[in-house]
């Protein structure tokens, strides 16, 4: 069905290409550089990443005061952005490489989503209100080029009756040249 639709646009009514459709087409084979400079077009080029944090606890003590105050200003500043995201971060993640070879475009709007489906829930149940932090802890790091990234963070926190659970409240971190911002607020809430 999709064929069909795709060979009537391109063809006149007489089921040959007309003068103006004989040139276009699809490249389906499109090189990751070639993906690459098209996600990067309009976007200046950073040196470093910027407003995040010089430590690892900096950054997540950052993120329990801006939730506690409902400050989206301050989580926002404190997330990869799309700049740093296609010039610092994707070129050597190893979802961009063999065998994944997730292009750019796919994996920045696959991230944003999560980030903003995360937020959204982090906001709606944990916001406004003292979340109680008792610390956090990541279970592995991996070094990916300049970049060194943690995963499966959790911050851990006291609960009404003095119980302490973990909760993972954000994504993965990420370190470039001494300091750390977030890569996602992706989250299990």
């Amino acid at each position: 069905m999709i064929g069909l639709c795709l060979v009537a646009a391109a063809c006149g009514n007489d089921g040959k290409a007309g003068p103006a459709q004989a040139g276009t087409g699809v490249d389906s084979a499109v090189s990751r550089e070639t993906e690459l400079a098209r996600f990067r077009d309009g976007l200046g080029e950073p040196a470093a990443l910027a407003s995040g944090a010089a430590s690892r606890d900096a950054l997540v003590r950052a993120f329990v005061r801006a939730l506690e105050s409902r400050d989206t200003s301050a989580l926002a500043a404190l997330l990869l952005t799309r700049a740093e995201f296609a010039y610092l971060y994707y070129p050597t993640n190893p979802e961009a490489q063999p065998p994944y070879n997730l292009s750019p475009g796919l994996m920045w709007f696959m991230l944003e989503g999560h980030s903003r489906r995360g937020l959204t829930q982090a906001l709606e149940h944990r916001s406004g209100q003292p979340l109680r932090y008792a610390g956090y802890s990541c279970a592995a790091s991996q070094r990916q080029g300049e970049n060194t990234v943690w995963t499966g963070c959790t911050v851990r926190r006291h609960q009404a009756g003095a119980a302490v659970i973990d909760e993972m409240l954000f994504g993965p971190i990420i370190e470039r040249g001494g300091q750390y911002k977030f890569v996602s607020y992706a989250n299990k809430l």
